[in-house]
């Protein structure tokens, strides 16, 4: 097969113009065809010996399989190749022998069946894998459901936390500022009750502590205790009360200390 039966068949097999030049001449390169030509002068034809011969040619130029059996099997029917049986070569190119055809006919058709078979095979195993892609697109798409539904109840449970904390934060606000107030009364009466700068100063410790005039020693003592405890300058006492009040508690253990 020269150069220019080799452009022929390839451009007919479907082969681009660019491929089809590179191909040529690779095949010059490795001997597998012989340059003829110029002056214009073609060749008509195709010097294929066998189908098995057109197969590697095809094959070789990049042509799949699938497609090279239709390229063969169309050349056979318009006799541009002739069927060699057992590899044997011939160089005629029109089959007359109708056995001959048949036997072409039932080889291609074998090719056939094993490519449908194996491309079944294929689409099966495809099949099996968007099977599992699916199973798994299925359960994760059950795990996202569930804990989107755990991350629904976690964020009511800490709305209802944080409405708990709020009432806890407002009651104990409101009881600091009760006591602030209480605190404030206390100040305010210590104050009242120990003011040493009037010349009529108290000898009835248990009036000015507030307390029954029944009240016995120790439970005045507990109460100067208490109220020298609230007004201690380290409890951000009042300075000059706490003085009052120490000098009137000492005054009380001395005038109270062989009773």
């Amino acid at each position: 097969m020269n150069t220019d039966q080799a452009f022929d068949l390839l451009r007919d097999a479907g082969i681009t113009e660019s491929s089809n030049i590179q191909t040529v001449r690779r095949w010059l390169r490795e001997g597998k065809i012989k340059y003829e030509g110029g002056n214009g002068k073609r060749k008509t034809g195709y010097i294929l010996d066998d189908t098995d011969q057109a197969f590697d040619l095809l094959k070789d130029a990049g042509i799949t399989e699938s497609s090279g059996i239709q390229i063969v099997r169309r050349w056979l029917r318009e006799g541009k190749i002739k069927y060699g049986v057992n590899g044997k070569s011939n160089t005629g190119y029109i089959i007359d022998d109708t056995a001959s055809r048949l036997a072409i006919n039932d080889s291609i058709d074998q090719n056939k069946d094993e490519v449908i078979h194996r491309l079944k095979l294929k689409i099966q195993a495809q099949n099996k894998h968007i099977e599992g892609i699916e199973e798994l697109n299925e359960t994760s798409k059950k795990i996202l459901i569930q804990q989107r539904n755990m991350f629904k109840k976690e964020v009511v449970i800490l709305k209802n936390e944080k409405s708990e904390l709020q009432n806890e934060t407002k009651n104990l606000l409101k009881e600091n500022i009760e006591l602030r107030n209480e605190l404030i009364k206390v100040k305010a009466n210590i104050i009242d009750n120990f003011n040493y700068g009037s010349t009529a100063q108290l000898n009835d410790y248990s009036e000015k502590l507030g307390l029954s005039k029944m009240a016995s020693n120790k439970e005045m003592l507990a109460e100067y205790k208490g109220l020298l405890k609230i007004t201690h300058p380290d409890h951000n006492g009042n300075a000059k009360v706490f003085h009052y009040i120490k000098t009137d508690y000492d005054n009380f253990r001395i005038s109270n200390k062989g009773k």
